[in-house]
């Protein structure tokens, strides 16, 4: 009798070791001491390719928001692992199911619209938290409730150039100058959407994504007609020869130049194109005042020696939101979900809102100018904050 007990009791006690072994790699598990339990995050980002620029700043504002949230969690910490998906949908879509198929439930990141596109289905599909982040596609809202976004979407700048560039300023012809990405097409869609009910003529010039000779597509614009060109550009690869090709064919002075300001490295190429012209700004750091991007800007100059730039905060309010789902829902998916429908909280930008209809992130935009700075450089001037009710896309229900 005592031989067999004590057998049972070694093929229970090994039974619960390999049940140990599997749940090491599950989305929780009580760490030493069970003071607090960690949760593998999955964070996705572009570390390389065209979009490798605004990687690093969704990475630093993940790993700011990671300190600015730490032990507000409800005794959940994130354990994240960060992948390069190298701005490859397919690089993207395996490290998405691998590290679905290890028990990861919860998955972030990338700046590209074409591959949030992607994920998306797949988070419903795997019942899993998936949070895009600095990618801009208007699909993404009400794609499925699995999905939300941490930035803001393509309408929400169009609408913010609506307010600065009213049809009777910019005429009756605007093209939109832009690359053939689900970005560029998004951007179309959009400009179409609010300058066309407005009975303005919308026609677009696409250039393949990453191509190094922009000439002939500065050229078509020149000779287009327009009274505007929308500028819609993500690639930072060829962001400064666009720009230059758009100085060399002398467009700034052929029509009205309206585009978003893009991050800080792109300011010199772009201003002298736009000298007192009114840009629109998904953010800059120097014009929020809140206790979040106070902390945002504290955490870059004492980490990264630097500033944050225009995709910071879109990582910062991605670590935000995980937290949020954690200490609300737990590890229950569903439970994660209804926690971020309807929160409102502070985020680097301001005030934030995650409507429940569709996961749109209603929040604050910006409105600027780039000026001379010192050392021959240009800097910000901000001259307006747009409230987030007055850049509100339309609800698009979950399909």
């Amino acid at each position: 009798m005592t031989h067999r007990w004590t057998r049972r009791a070694l093929l229970v006690a090994a039974a619960a070791l390999a049940t140990a072994a599997l749940a090491g790699t599950a989305a929780a598990r009580v760490d030493a001491g069970g003071a607090s339990k960690s949760v593998a995050v999955a964070f996705i980002y572009p570390k390389t390719g065209g979009l490798a620029a605004f990687g690093q700043e969704e990475l630093d504002g993940f790993q700011a928001g990671l300190a600015y949230t730490k032990g507000q969690c409800g005794g959940y910490t994130i354990n994240p692992t960060y992948i390069d998906d190298a701005t490859d949908p397919a690089t993207a879509i395996n490290a998405f199911k691998n590290e679905v198929g290890q028990g990861v439930k919860i998955v972030a990141g990338t700046g590209s619209s074409g591959i949030a596109l992607q994920l998306g289905p797949l988070a419903a599909q795997n019942n899993i938290l998936y949070i895009s982040g600095a990618a801009a596609a208007d699909q993404i809202t009400g794609l499925n409730r699995n999905t939300f976004r941490a930035g803001r979407q393509t309408l929400q700048d169009v609408l913010d150039a609506a307010n600065i560039f009213p049809p009777k300023s910019t005429g009756k012809k605007i093209v939109v100058f832009a690359e053939d990405t689900a970005f560029g097409a998004g951007n179309v869609a959009a400009v179409q959407a609010i300058f066309g009910g407005r009975g303005v003529s919308v026609s677009k010039i696409l250039s393949p994504f990453g191509a190094p000779d922009l000439t002939p597509y500065a050229q078509q614009l020149k000779n287009s007609g327009a009274d505007a060109a929308f500028v819609a550009w993500a690639n930072t690869t060829n962001a400064a020869a666009m720009w230059q090709a758009l100085q060399q064919q002398g467009v700034a002075k052929q029509m009205t130049i309206v585009t978003g300001l893009a991050n800080r490295a792109s300011y010199d190429a772009i201003g002298p194109l736009v000298p007192g012209v009114t840009l629109l700004s998904h953010y800059v750091y120097t014009a929020p005042h809140n206790v979040a991007n106070t902390y945002l800007i504290k955490w870059m100059a004492k980490n990264r020696h630097s500033v944050p730039d225009l995709f910071t905060p879109d990582g910062f309010v991605t670590a935000q939101m995980i937290c949020r789902a954690l200490a609300k829902g737990g590890t229950d998916t569903s439970k994660q979900i209804s926690a971020l429908e309807g929160w409102r909280f502070m985020a680097p930008k301001g005030p934030q809102y995650i409507r429940p209809q569709d996961h749109a992130m209603l929040q604050p935009m910006f409105q600027v100018q780039l000026v001379p700075g010192a050392g021959g450089h240009y800097a910000v001037k901000v001259t307006k904050t747009v409230s987030p009710g007055n850049v509100q896309p339309p609800v698009t229900p979950f399909k």
